[in-house]
């Protein structure tokens, strides 16, 4: 079915069959909090809040010194032990809250630096090509096949006390390669469409171009690399700790794991013992997808819009747009014609 684009009204649910332009005052300022407004974005965002609240006040509201021991020996989840307590009556709760710090501090600092390294290499390799393509795309071939959690192992080994800003750091100049790739690549295609064309024209610097002109169109991709690093370099802070290279002294999720793993928790039943770290990492990781969830829905009016919009043919036929490239016409309900009888003078 062939369909006119003369014959075809945007049809708006609520707001009656031609789409017309809005004057509403509010509108410019509710799009501002568009990306709040999704259930998805707003739902991570409280609790990765909720997470950075913990590092920050964790160990002065905990209720016990992690460290603490008592009589409370591998007592199940209480009132006065909401997590239970260890094999030496510690407070699992407290050191839930006490290594959330560490947890937090490990995963933003190394997903902020590769996110800017990856930023800064990507985009610029990408927009300015020639010579500079070839260096910076060499270098990001060199730091793809460095193992960042063995140089972690050798460097923690060699260095007495290695800090968690010192394993941030590592993962963080280890993890930027892949992401500087994903972003050349989708720069090489941006640099020349027409609106960077027509930027470049009217003599806009090449800072100006790359920041208000590329970088917008980049945003799931480096969000994406954002929250893959911030997993990454979380899960790799727990398992050095949960395998025993990191010090043992300061409180992780992962410290908690070694010590359930050392004192065999699952034969003895001890079962809150590790499934509330288990838990806290399962939620982070939901939360850090979830926002990466409604940035795509932000920057994508096709998945914003997804199932919503509908378009009117001229014989009166609704067509749906669905997520895809073809229309597809909405069923409607007709009788049945009921062929009439011959009827023989």
């Amino acid at each position: 079915m062939t369909i006119s684009p003369s014959s075809i009204e945007q049809v708006i649910p609520g707001q009656g069959a031609m789409a017309q332009p809005s004057a509403a005052p509010g509108r410019a300022k509710r799009r501002r909090f568009r990306f709040v407004a999704n259930a998805k974005a707003a739902t991570g965002l409280v609790i990765l809040a909720v997470y950075c609240l913990f590092a920050i006040i964790g160990p002065w509201v905990a209720p016990y010194d992690p460290d603490a021991r008592s009589a409370d020996v591998l007592q199940a989840p209480s009132t006065r032990h909401w997590f239970g307590t260890t094999h030496l009556g510690q407070d699992i709760f407290s050191q839930i809250l006490v290594g959330a710090r560490s947890v937090m501090l490990v995963g933003l600092l190394a997903g902020v630096l590769a996110t800017i390294l990856s930023i800064l290499i990507g985009v610029t390799a990408g927009y300015i090509g020639g010579v500079p393509d070839e260096g910076l795309s060499a270098l990001s071939n060199v730091f793809l096949v460095i193992p960042a959690l063995p140089l972690i192992i050798i460097v923690t080994s060699i260095v007495e006390q290695a800090s968690d800003t010192l394993v941030a750091l590592i993962i963080g100049f280890t993890s930027w390669a892949w992401g500087a790739r994903v972003l050349r690549a989708q720069t090489l295609s941006l640099r020349r469409r027409d609106y960077v064309e027509a930027a470049r024209a009217t003599g806009e610097r090449t800072w100006r171009i790359i920041l208000f002109e590329i970088l917008p169109n980049l945003t799931a991709i480096i969000a994406s690399g954002f929250v893959g690093t911030v997993i990454f370099a979380v899960m790799s802070e727990i398992t050095l700790a949960f395998i025993g290279i990191s010090s043992i002294s300061s409180w992780n999720w992962g410290t908690i794991l070694f010590w359930a793993q050392g004192q065999q928790a699952l034969a003895q039943g001890a079962w809150w013992w590790f499934v509330p770290a288990g838990l806290a990492i399962a939620v982070l990781g939901t939360a850090l997808a979830l926002i990466n969830f409604g940035i795509d829905e932000f920057v994508s009016p096709r998945l914003r819009s997804a199932g919503k919009t509908r378009i009117r043919t001229a014989d009166g036929h609704t067509v749906r747009m669905r997520v895809g490239f073809t229309p597809v016409l909405a069923p409607v309900s007709r009788p049945i014609p009921v062929p009439r009888e011959e009827v023989t003078p």
